[in-house]
């Protein structure tokens, strides 16, 4: 292994080594289809520890992760002594002397920071309150794969200005996509974001080349979700903003989705949905990831 680094936000790379992730993602996604095997992680094990349920970020590294001859090794805090008060350095610290790398998926931005101080093996965000940089590079390879490019590329991200929004402002606009933000007073990015910001969504939709939304009601909103449904419902991605963006257009949601709810069923459903496809890419760009960080 090199130089030990981790991926936290996205920022710890520059912009031509998330092109290159994608176009290795894309390689990647085309030898899986033709059976070609990849041993990046040959006799290695990796963390993957959970603190919050996860289906697509916990399914995909598991994948990853024996797909290139690793072995993922599932981890939940209150399977850990760090439930019963071992900190989170010395948890970092022992980690490191078992493990070739830990991917964490956390309801606490400052224990992933502290994990990655203290580690040292790379530490990866599977997704914390303030970023999801994984979800970010799916969605870049999604892309790149329908439109041939990524510069130049306009994304309306529409509804709550949360983690997956911050995500793809920071490292689309490392790569040159345009992303637009369209919230409501109080569900929108902090100032300084890579990210156009607007309270039409039809403003952000506007010529976009693809429409992106994601759940109005996250793990740890419930007790405001009627009122964030209330501030968002004008928000929905429906049929009439996708009329207002480019003829060639796609519909983008990271999942999970409420059909009726943030989406309509026709679009989640539709032949200009690329959700699946967005889905699968989280394979395929977290092993490139895993390649970079661990395997390299």
């Amino acid at each position: 292994m090199g130089t030990l680094r981790h991926f936290l936000t996205g920022e710890e790379l520059a912009p031509e080594e998330v092109s290159s992730l994608v176009e290795r993602a894309i390689e990647l996604k085309g030898g899986r289809a033709a059976g070609v095997e990849e041993d990046a992680l040959r006799g290695l094990s990796i963390a993957l520890f959970f603190e919050k349920p996860s289906t697509r970020t916990r399914i995909s590294f598991q994948v990853a992760v024996a797909e290139l001859g690793g072995h993922p090794l599932g981890l939940r805090a209150d399977e850990l002594q760090l439930g019963r008060g071992e900190s989170v350095a010395d948890t970092a610290r022992m980690l490191s002397r078992f493990v070739a790398g830990l991917v964490i998926r956390s309801g606490s931005d400052e224990t992933v920071s502290e994990l990655a101080e203290f580690a040292e093996i790379p530490v990866i965000n599977g997704l914390t309150p303030l970023h999801h940089p994984c979800q970010a590079l799916a969605d870049l390879a999604t892309l790149r794969e329908r439109f041939g490019k990524l510069d130049g590329l306009r994304v309306a991200y529409v509804g709550d200005g949360n983690n997956v929004a911050r995500s793809l402002a920071l490292i689309g606009g490392m790569v040159g996509v345009e992303v637009v933000v369209a919230a409501p007073d109080g569900y929108r990015l902090e100032d300084g974001v890579a990210a156009s910001q607007t309270d039409d969504p039809f403003e952000a939709a506007a010529g976009a080349h693809a429409l992106y939304t994601d759940v109005w009601v996250s793990m740890g909103d419930e007790e405001t979700a009627d009122e964030r449904r209330q501030a968002l419902a004008p928000y929905q991605l429906r049929e009439e903003l996708l009329d207002a963006a480019a003829d060639d257009a796609v519909v983008l949601h990271c999942l999970p989705a409420h059909p009726g709810e943030e989406i309509t069923e026709g679009l989640l459903y539709g032949e200009r949905s690329a959700v699946w496809d967005q889905a699968e890419y989280r394979l395929h760009t977290q092993k490139a990831l895993l390649e970079l960080l661990v395997g390299g």
